[in-house]
């Protein structure tokens, strides 16, 4: 009999529900500050509604139109899948509750405390109900459902109080909606923090809204609607421009049928039956809570808690530093003409790639400034920097990716703004997403044009580049600079890049060389030659690259995976993946960068690219990966990589059946938070004074 075809692989959702694991495990830390722990609670639980709005909803599409078909990474049908999926949620659902409830119990040691109604004092409870009486109540929109009245549309991801009436009519379901025109973090007056929640001031007030019925049970619910929703299915009308279409399209992802149902503070069989009925969900589709059902609040609770006696509930602070190969007192452009400079984000600030931005739109002998923008920031200065190009003459096209998920309704807003300055837009391709993280300057000068390319491995957003690990690189080099012009030609012209000498590009030249070099280091190994592979990444699951990466192992070559997210490779200590080491570092910031590494150290290819070894990266996105040709550069990323495969805090080692658990600590060896000892490593080359808290930390660059 054949080796199982599924042996050394696992499904993809079942694969991000253990990364979302890995979160929760980070809020069960002790070792994290208080708060740090609330925010990893609130971020598994942010990163799971989306999932049931992207995952589950495709699946669930799925089977109401009957187009089931069989998972190629673990053979499972579509409702083994959703039922897979929904098993592991309720598995770790109980992990999350208790979580958050001792977090919050732990609070009140800080004077913060979470009231709800079974827990108010006669003062608190006097306070709230004249708040409740003034300010809520005559905002509310109730209903009863019955005959006349049908059970209303409910906002996705949005909180909602159903009650269980009593009248002479009998017994009805009433149903108020707790958002809208409230803000959702309510503080009490005192000489601490003491919170409640809208829904849970209503739940509390409930039997006010209703003063002819009785309330016999009542709960806080949130529904999750599917929202999965692709702009492809607007183009049936091609009159209409691209923007218009996406704006359809938004309005209608938030009408989308439910997927889940949430219930809080009080389980009712009757509530959660006539709700289940009416959202036409199944048993399967329905999650008790003994906490919050969202829990956005958290960052409206951090706001509040500013004194200094509240500093040991965070993180201590850690500043991004300039780089040490750049002097702020010459221009930019000179600099990178002279030698390659490579960022890392958030060590290292991004105000650097704003000032050759703001540089580039201020110097007359700037004839152009071509980008691709995927995400920025909501008040983007990258934004500005374009309009202010394009007001000074520039000429600037920006090749804008409306499909961003869940960014859609900001990258429409301010496509809207660059299209009014005079920037040239550029609405990508149909049918492949544009990721690329690409700029390109032209400056005329005397001799002749020269260029100045930015590649990197993250968004062009100045607040996601303090919280997440990304690569940026500046140079002047021709070829890299010939190569991204003939990206940005063929996104002109709606086509694809067929062939790339120095760069590569998805969809069409980057699968084929990654799957080359990787072949390259099977041949030396069947030499008899040492050859070794390296790859950082969010996620893996192209099979074609899983195959080969599994072909590589077998043939002895040393593979070390540093994978964040999913991992659709499984990995066993002996076998054909017995030379393989996948990696998760999951902490402070959030592991984004991406880098390719061919080879052992004397002879290693490195690149850094915008691109996972996702399918959707490799074969539907129009991606980029640069190489580093610079020494200095190079060894910044050789002694990066080098310090995160030996973390020691913050990694998990994968093993077996897609299962990740932290190395058993060596009690000789030093702990090594890579992040933290990144960190350092910035201040000391710029030479900053060391937090107080680093400088008894061992040097790990010395």
């Amino acid at each position: 009999m054949g080796e199982n075809k599924y042996k050394h692989l696992v499904n993809r959702d079942l694969s991000w529900l253990k990364f979302n694991e890995r979160v929760l495990e980070e809020a069960e830390d002790k070792g994290n500050p208080l708060f740090e722990r609330l925010n990893f609670v609130s971020i598994y639980q942010s990163n799971l509604s989306e999932f049931l709005m992207v995952r589950v909803g495709g699946l669930h599409d799925r089977l109401l139109l009957k187009k089931d078909s069989i998972d190629e990474m673990s053979g499972m049908t579509t409702g083994e899948q959703l039922r897979a999926i929904h098993k592991e949620i309720r598995r770790l659902s109980p992990r999350k509750n208790r979580a958050l409830i001792q977090i919050l119990n732990e609070l009140e040691n800080y004077g913060i405390f979470y009231k709800t109604g079974k827990h108010l004092t006669k003062y608190e409870e006097r306070f709230l109900q004249r708040y409740f009486e003034r300010n809520v109540l005559p905002l509310l929109s109730p209903h009863i459902i019955d005959k006349h009245h049908p059970f209303p549309f409910l906002q996705n991801n949005t909180v909602h109080i159903a009650v269980l009436l009593k009248s002479k009519e009998g017994t009805q379901l009433g149903i108020i909606p707790a958002s809208g025109y409230f803000e959702r973090l309510l503080l009490m007056p005192s000489k601490y923090i003491k919170f409640t929640l809208i829904e849970d001031l209503i739940f509390h007030f409930a039997a006010r809204v209703f003063p002819k019925h009785k309330i016999v049970a009542r709960s806080i619910f949130t529904i999750t609607r599917n929202a999965d929703i692709d702009a492809d299915e607007a183009f049936f009308d091609y009159d209409m421009s691209y923007r218009d279409i996406m704006e359809i399209i938004v309005k209608k992802r938030k009408r989308l049928e439910p997927v889940r149902l949430d219930i809080s503070r009080s389980q009712n069989d009757e509530i959660t039956r006539l709700l289940t009925k009416n959202l036409k969900l199944s048993d399967d589709e329905v999650f008790f809570n003994e906490t919050p059902t969202i829990l956005s609040f958290v960052s409206d609770l951090k706001d509040q808690l500013t004194d200094e006696k509240f500093a040991p509930l965070f993180y201590p602070p850690l500043t991004p530093q300039p780089s040490a190969l750049l002097d702020p007192s010459l221009p930019l452009m000179a600099q990178v003409k002279k030698k390659d400079v490579l960022l890392s984000y958030p060590y290292q600030d991004m105000k650097t790639f704003v000032r050759l931005l703001d540089e580039a739109a201020a110097d007359p002998k700037v004839i152009s400034i071509k980008i691709t923008l995927y995400r920025v920031a909501r008040h983007s200065k990258v934004v500005d920097a374009l309009i202010r190009a394009a007001e000074n003459g520039k000429e600037v096209i920006a090749v804008v990716e409306l499909r961003a998920r869940f960014d859609e309704e900001n990258n429409i807003d301010w496509s809207r703004r660059l299209q009014d300055a005079g920037v040239s837009l550029i609405y990508g391709i149909e049918d492949y997403k544009v990721h690329s993280k690409l700029l390109l300057i032209t400056r005329k000068e005397k001799k002749g044009l020269s260029f100045f390319t930015q590649v990197g491995t993250g968004n062009y957003n100045e607040s996601t580049a303090k919280l997440y690990t990304d690569l940026s690189l500046f140079t002047a080099n021709e070829e890299i600079a010939m190569g991204a012009q003939d990206v940005f030609k063929n996104l002109c012209m709606g086509s694809l890049v067929e062939n790339s000498d120095l760069l590569m590009v998805s969809p069409l030249t980057l699968k084929p060389a990654v799957l080359r070099g990787i072949d390259r280091e099977i041949a030396l190994a069947k030499s008899g030659a040492e050859a070794q592979l390296i790859f950082k990444l969010n996620s893996l699951n192209d099979l074609d690259i899983i195959r080969k990466l599994v072909e590589a192992s077998d043939a002895g070559v040393k593979i070390r995976l540093l994978i964040r997210g999913i991992c659709c490779l499984n990995v066993e200590e002996t076998g054909r993946t017995r030379n393989i080491q996948v990696t998760s570092i999951v902490g402070r910031f959030l592991e984004h960068s991406r880098i390719y590494m061919f080879g052992t150290q004397e002879r290693r290819r490195i690149y850094i690219s915008s691109a996972d070894f996702m399918t959707r990266n490799t074969q539907r996105r129009v991606e980029v990966a640069v190489p580093i040709l610079d020494a200095a550069c190079r060894q910044e990323i050789e002694e990066t990589m080098a310090l995160q495969l030996k973390d020691n805090v913050k990694a998990r080692r994968q093993v077996g059946k897609g299962v990740y658990r932290k190395p058993v600590p060596d009690p000789c060896a030093p702990r090594i938070d890579s992040q933290v000892e990144l960190f350092r490593r910035a201040y000391q080359q710029a030479g900053s004074p060391l937090p107080a808290w680093l400088k008894g930390r061992q040097a790990r660059f010395d």
